[in-house]
């Protein structure tokens, strides 16, 4: 068992930081939140290319999909920075079909991107982490596996509940090597994700969300930050509700 150290401020100077789906949204606004903060960040996503404001934000294509990408990118990452200290998924995809009228295709395409996207990282991770003294990872999950669903789909709502439960069982099982994991679920945010699917079923912003308004990326990514950092130095296994007060657990 390691000795857990006591909360202190939110810096992360010296850390390294990947995170998925960086390319715009809510992965863009953790990246620059990271870097903003102190670490140095290897932001991914699909995308060839992506603009980061920070110099220390490094930028790689990633289909976290793919296990073998995920092995070369963390390979490559540890060969160039030696340490690997917070993992952030970001990487999401998103529909509104029904039940009764989703297929076979439409499902896989969202355990991939959303279940497959956070298991294929966090296998290679975890135990670089666990050998190496510890780190924190924090996944996207959403109100919607906790409510049955906003503006998306069953197969949405399915992926996104794995999530929740894979993260908890990363925390149990990671906890005495300090290998930190949680999951930040998000209400509705303003991102082109979102915007797919707000004409289907939107929340009213001054009815259903009591603080007034929709999020912003950068009001999850500094709820992500806050779970990377030495400032939740004793929170792990949580699923934290960032959503305006739409669910008040």
């Amino acid at each position: 068992m390691i000795n857990i150290p006591i909360s202190s401020p939110a810096r992360l100077d010296g850390r390294v930081a990947l995170v998925t789906g960086a390319a715009g949204g809510i992965g863009k606004a953790t990246a620059q939140a990271l870097a903003e903060a102190g670490a140095t960040v290897i932001a991914t996503d699909i995308a060839e290319q992506a603009d980061f404001y920070h110099a220390s934000i490094e930028y790689r294509r990633y289909d976290v999909t793919s296990s073998d990408e995920t092995k070369t990118v963390i390979a490559d990452l540890i060969r160039r920075h030696r340490q690997l200290d917070i993992l952030v998924l970001c990487a999401g995809t998103i529909t509104h079909r029904p039940l009764t009228e989703s297929t076979d295709e439409e499902w896989r395409a969202m355990l991939d991107v959303n279940l497959m996207g956070v298991v294929n990282p966090v296998r290679e991770a975890f135990p670089l982490m666990a050998e190496s003294g510890g780190g924190k990872i924090v996944a996207l999950g959403s109100i919607a596996a906790k409510i049955g669903g906003v503006a998306s789909g069953p197969a949405y709502v399915a992926a996104k509940s794995a999530v929740h439960g894979l993260m908890k069982w990363v925390a149990k099982a990671g906890a005495a090597q300090g290998v930190y994991a949680s999951v930040i679920a998000p209400g509705p945010v303003e991102t082109p994700m979102w915007n797919k699917v707000t004409q289907r079923a939107a929340p009213s912003a001054n009815g259903n969300v009591p603080l007034g308004r929709y999020g912003q990326p950068e009001d999850i990514a500094q709820a992500i930050l806050f779970l990377c950092s030495p400032a939740s130095n004793w929170i792990t296994g949580t699923v934290l509700d960032v959503n305006g007060g739409m669910l008040m657990d």
